[in-house]
């Protein structure tokens, strides 16, 4: 995608470069030929799909955009989020983990660590041998990163972590080596990576999901976990202020999931009303039917441009958090209505198991809470509007 100029203003052209789309073809094919045909299957069994994240690894898609160096494709966001939307039209629950790695995992040490810690950690994680998690929320601090309960004191020349956190993806799977923990200290609020085989690091099972049922996601208790002084992650007080600066990315991301999502949804519903007959014609024929796809078709092509917009600005290194929020919150909310309206389209054989509609169904929701909900999309972009009384305290 290349800029154009018009006064002060971002202007974007969306033609994707050769490469870009060569790339997104090739996900395309490999998300159609490997991840959809055993995406129900995994769903069914709530299994994490060890095998095709292998396979993903194997294309390379951990290190899309970290440098080569470390094992990587040195490519951007942006063709990042084509991958992700991909993958998503075929399962949300690998595009998820695939997000979580690369978003919440990986990104941290690509833009925060040392270059000791990014050679220990960041190369296997960009070469899809090792994966990482992201443990900020707690069961009483999700929105509210504030009220983080977890906490890190030095003894010595080590980090000892003491606390619970709730809803981590990525936290248990064979692949998962660490976790950056976001915890208090006398001093603020610290990132520190910690080995998930550490002493006083463990998981809880996971959990059981509406959506996203092959992702896995479980609790991370610390008790008296002991971990080098050298994990700390980033300066000494800023780690509040770079796991939420992490988060725009992630936000861009999910919006590119959420439409290979929607995209799905709409494509699914347009095959189902052409092939559909009653009353001596196609369903699709009648307007009941044909208007709500014509809406999904609106909703899932603005929902595309607020993530390109987004994923462009955060490539041209520009402001870009409000801009991830409004993508996050457009995008997610058009997933749930498309996947509504699929399972509509479909009537009875919607809410059966037996169709990919009703695992999309149960897997939109949740693309409306994960990584911020759209409450507090709707709080970031309200703050920029810079109406009264709208920060975040």
């Amino acid at each position: 995608m290349s800029p154009t100029s018009s006064g002060g203003d971002p202007r974007v052209d969306f033609d994707l470069t050769p490469e870009q789309r060569e790339f997104q073809h090739a996900v395309r094919a490999f998300a159609e030929d490997v991840v959809a045909p055993a995406a129900s299957g995994y769903d069914e069994r709530e299994e994490f799909p060890l095998e095709v994240v292998r396979r993903m690894a194997e294309l390379g898609l951990f290190g899309i955009p970290f440098p080569d160096r470390y094992g990587g494709l040195d490519a951007d966001l942006l063709t990042f989020c084509l991958c992700v939307e991909e993958l998503a039209r075929a399962d949300a629950s690998v595009a998820l983990t695939l997000e979580a790695a690369v978003c919440l995992g990986a990104n941290p040490i690509f833009r925060f660590g040392t270059e000791e810690q990014k050679e220990r950690w960041l190369a296997p994680m960009a070469r899809g041998l090792a994966i990482g998690a992201f443990a900020l929320t707690e069961p009483g601090g999700g929105s509210d990163v504030r009220a983080i309960a977890t906490t890190a004191r030095l003894e010595g020349d080590e980090w000892v972590l003491d606390g619970t956190k709730a809803f981590i993806t990525n936290a248990g799977t064979p692949l998962t080596s660490v976790c950056i923990v976001g915890a208090r200290t006398e001093d603020g609020f610290e990132a520190i990576v910690v080995p998930t085989d550490s002493p006083g690091f463990s998981v809880g099972p996971p959990y059981r999901k509406l959506g996203w049922r092959a992702s896995d996601t479980r609790e991370v208790v610390l008790r008296g976990c002991r971990v080098p002084r050298d994990h700390l992650l980033g300066e000494r007080g800023r780690g509040l202020a770079e796991l939420l600066g992490i988060l725009d990315d992630g936000r861009i991301a999910i919006a590119a999931m959420a439409v290979g999502l929607a995209r799905a949804c709409l494509e699914e519903s347009v095959r189902y009303a052409s092939a559909r007959e009653a009353f001596g014609r196609p369903i699709g024929a009648f307007e009941a039917i044909g208007f709500k796809l014509a809406d999904m078709r609106v909703a899932v092509d603005t929902a595309r441009l607020a993530y390109l917009r987004a994923a462009w600005l955060r490539d041209h290194g520009r402001p870009c958090t409000t801009e991830a929020a409004i993508a996050k919150l457009h995008a997610s909310e058009v997933a749930v209505s498309c996947a509504r309206e699929a399972v509509q389209v479909h009537g009875g054989y919607g809410v059966m198991e037996e169709l990919p509609v009703a695992r999309w169904y149960r897997d939109a929701k949740a693309l409306e809470i994960g990584e911020g909900t759209s409450e507090i999309q709707r709080l970031v972009i309200a703050r920029d509007l810079g109406l009264p009384g709208s920060e975040l305290r």
